[in-house]
């Protein structure tokens, strides 16, 4: 899923783009895409771009007249941009926003049609997609305390909830809680507050970081390769690959369609955390501890 540092970048380089373009026509291919019917999507075809903007991990598109167009890219969504009306791949093409200078294409790699568009008319109605999460760089570390102790939960889901932090998703986290040293598991009620100042710390210097590189690796193009994975990161998709930090072997917890990247020493005292399919699976012979990994290695 894209997430801050990913929206970031489209959001910049779509200003670059089209900021102050023509909207000249909207080519809707998937209607499961759209999940609004009032106002009419028409209703934007010759209207100006006045703005881009982030809201967590949706993109907002808004026009002259107070027409906001919203797009939530979920987990397999991605913006190419093309020719003026270069065609739509059928397969996984959701939409294509023609401009003078060239064709948007929004498109889904999953079967599972999750991504959403929204045009809304007027900030009161576009303030009700806004889930409500603190934005990490606008906040100070006391109000980011005060949000985590709001609710006991693990840190991994306080990372990942839209209503209490803004813009991180999966990938993200597993950096984010890796750079702190913090288990995914830990009770956001069990944090002492040094704990609580490496996470904000973290949480800044990750998501600036990942920002910039993104950034550079676009330049003044767009960004077409936006993915959840890269070979930089220290811990998320990189499970029994050695830990960038202590050489350890990455381990995961896996649920759903998720999976939560760690490293045991660097994170969890040397202790392996359960995971849902393969410690029910091997039972008594599931190592918990680095040593009895290493010896059934």
């Amino acid at each position: 899923m894209p997430e801050y540092p990913d929206i970031t970048v489209y959001v910049e380089r779509l200003e670059a783009m089209l900021l102050d373009r023509v909207l000249e026509k909207i080519r809707l291919l998937s209607p499961f895409f759209l999940r609004t019917v009032e106002p009419p999507l028409s209703s934007v075809e010759g209207r100006e771009v006045r703005a881009f903007s982030r809201m967590g991990k949706r993109i907002v598109c808004s026009f002259n007249g107070d027409y906001h167009l919203v797009i939530h890219l979920m987990i397999a969504g991605r913006l190419y941009w093309k020719r003026k009306g270069a065609a739509v791949p059928r397969k996984n093409g959701l939409a294509a926003f023609d401009f003078p200078n060239g064709s948007l294409l929004v498109m889904e790699h999953d079967s599972r049609k999750r991504a959403s568009l929204h045009l809304v008319r007027g900030v009161e109605r576009l303030a009700e997609f806004d889930p409500g999460g603190l934005e990490v760089f606008d906040v100070s570390f006391q109000e980011f305390h005060a949000r985590l102790q709001s609710e006991n939960h693990t840190l991994k889901r306080v990372l990942t909830d839209p209503r209490l932090v803004s813009g991180v998703g999966n990938a993200y986290s597993d950096e984010i809680l890796h750079r702190a040293r913090l288990s995914p598991l830990q009770l956001t009620r069990e944090m002492n507050e040094e704990e609580a100042e490496r996470l904000f710390n973290a949480a800044k210097a990750v998501l600036f970081e990942w920002t910039e590189r993104l950034r550079e690796e676009a330049g003044d193009g767009f960004p077409e390769r936006v993915t959840a994975f890269h070979e930089a990161m220290a811990v998320h998709g990189r499970y029994n690959k050695p830990c960038p930090s202590c050489g350890t072997r990455i381990q995961r917890i896996q649920y759903a369609d998720n999976e939560t990247d760690y490293c045991p020493r660097c994170q969890t005292g040397g202790k392996l955390l359960a995971d849902r399919v393969l410690s029910r699976l091997l039972k008594k012979d599931w190592p918990r501890t680095i040593d009895e990994l290493e010896r059934k290695s």
